[in-house]
């Protein structure tokens, strides 16, 4: 083989190699590349049970993107941004993001827009929009009310102190200190001596008449007895 076939081979041998090199790596770039088709929004609640708009970016480019979000008002075509959030390191495996909005109430409509470095400027299709069963906080995290006017379904333990019907009888048949009678004569005197002052006086009378009493009787005795003589 000649010198300039020689060459001539390895030459097309090289541009076909390289060809194909060229191929992968355009092929490889397309299948990287970051597109608006990576990203989706959904109504859902978070971990605190509020309702938020979830973006998951599944851009395996890893490049960052900001979202941000819209609320439709009542006015036909006007809209309001409410929260806006930038996704730092997207992975092929799904990365989100909760947009925080100001309102949630049933039919309101969300607008997600993405900007992805010089490739991604777009709308996240379809629009958000929440529904009746869509994250309902307060009926989940409030517990139902005892009604008014029911009985608590928990006995009180507290029992009702009653007197039983001996306690009654007694109480009722015993005076109290202050209704009965006192003694005779009454007062601390008669507790102390074993008789009132008045008993004393009357026993010191009937004494002095019983010697008076003698004496008279000793006086006409000797009357008597002089007079027989």
């Amino acid at each position: 083989m000649s010198l300039s076939r020689y060459t001539a081979m390895s030459a097309r041998i090289l541009g076909t190699s390289a060809a194909a090199a060229a191929l992968a790596i355009g092929a490889a770039h397309t299948a990287l590349a970051c597109s608006i088709a990576d990203f989706s929004a959904a109504a859902v609640c978070d971990a605190d049970g509020n309702g938020v708009i979830r973006v998951t970016d599944k851009d395996a480019s890893g490049t960052p993107a900001t979202v941000s979000l819209y609320i439709e008002l009542n006015t036909p075509g006007q809209e309001r941004l409410v929260d806006t959030r930038t996704i730092e390191h997207p992975t092929a495996q799904g990365t989100t993001v909760d947009l925080v909005p100001l309102d949630w109430h049933e039919g309101e409509t969300f607008r997600v827009h993405v900007k992805a470095g010089d490739q991604v400027d777009d709308d996240i299709q379809p629009e958000v929009v929440v529904t009746e069963e869509t994250c309902a906080p307060s009926s989940s995290s409030s517990a139902p009310a005892t009604p008014s006017g029911q009985p608590s379904a928990t006995p009180s333990t507290t029992p009702t102190t009653q007197p039983s019907p001996a306690q009654s009888d007694n109480s009722s048949s015993v005076p109290s200190a202050s209704s009965a009678p006192s003694a005779a004569g009454g007062g601390a005197d008669l507790a102390e001596t074993g008789a009132s002052t008045g008993t004393t006086v009357i026993a010191g009378a009937a004494t002095a008449l019983v010697v008076a009493g003698g004496g008279i009787v000793v006086t006409l005795r000797r009357r008597t007895a002089h007079r027989s003589h």
